[in-house]
């Protein structure tokens, strides 16, 4: 890690959620808490970015008392903690109706989230009335997973991804969690150079990239690992608060 990096006042800290931030009882640590807010009280931004929805990740915001954006379901949407939607980038219905398909095919459980719900195993009675952000597999079988996975990976409008190995993240093509966090960057008269981003699973690897600094969890997928600048603890031993006392602190 050369000094330059060791040196540099850090602006922004981009953070996924869960594997990351929460611990596996899916909490927030005290270390976390108590690291987050001495890196806020240094004048450095923190960011949530997550795969969640708004509604599933807000009382987290809330609980850290951060005022700042929130980069949700993958970068589909960009809020402001106050509430404020900023931008939204919904998946064509056409898509959402293959995927639907390709569940009921392969007998794979899903969740979906439109602008107003998280779907589980379920499907809406009027679907193309919905604005759809994220469509979501969850498939223990490998080779049917793999299957999935090869004909999403032919349609090129799709950004596939995925939030833990067995599943499977689609996003409308170009829409990802850098391309969210630059559009903040640019917000704040700041670059991805400034950013420091945190994650643990395929759909935290571009913002990992695209940071000044990518951190991968210890119990990241090894994809991220190999990708990140550093690899600090994992999500059960404190590791965002190790990185921020690392890097910031």
């Amino acid at each position: 890690m050369n000094q330059e990096r060791e040196k540099k006042q850090w602006k922004l800290i981009a953070l996924d959620i869960d594997g990351t931030l929460l611990n596996d009882n899916h909490e927030v640590s005290e270390e976390n808490i108590k690291a987050i807010k001495a890196a806020r009280e240094k004048g450095v931004i923190v960011v949530l970015s997550t795969g969640r929805s708004i509604r599933t990740c807000e009382d987290i915001a809330k609980q850290l008392e951060l005022s700042s954006y929130l980069v949700t379901v993958n970068g589909s949407e960009i809020w402001h903690t106050e509430g404020t939607l900023l931008e939204r980038n919904p998946l064509h219905y056409k898509h959402i109706k293959t995927m639907w398909d390709l569940t009921n095919t392969y007998k794979t459980k899903m969740w979906a989230v439109t602008k107003d719900k998280v779907w589980r195993d379920e499907f809406p009675e009027t679907p193309d009335a919905e604005q759809w952000l994220k469509y979501g597999f969850d498939i223990e079988d490998d080779k049917a997973r793999e299957e999935i996975f090869s004909i999403l990976s032919a349609n090129e409008e799709l950004e596939l991804s995925n939030s833990s190995p067995t599943n499977i993240e689609v996003n409308a093509v170009g829409i990802n969690k850098a391309v969210a966090l630059a559009k903040v960057c640019e917000k704040e008269g700041m670059t991805m150079e400034d950013v420091i981003a945190m994650g643990d699973s395929l759909n935290d690897l571009a913002m990992i990239q695209a940071a000044g600094l990518g951190i991968a969890m210890g119990n990241a997928q090894v994809k991220v690992k190999e990708a990140a600048d550093w690899v600090t603890d994992k999500n059960n031993e404190d590791g965002v608060a190790k990185a921020i006392r690392q890097w910031v602190l």
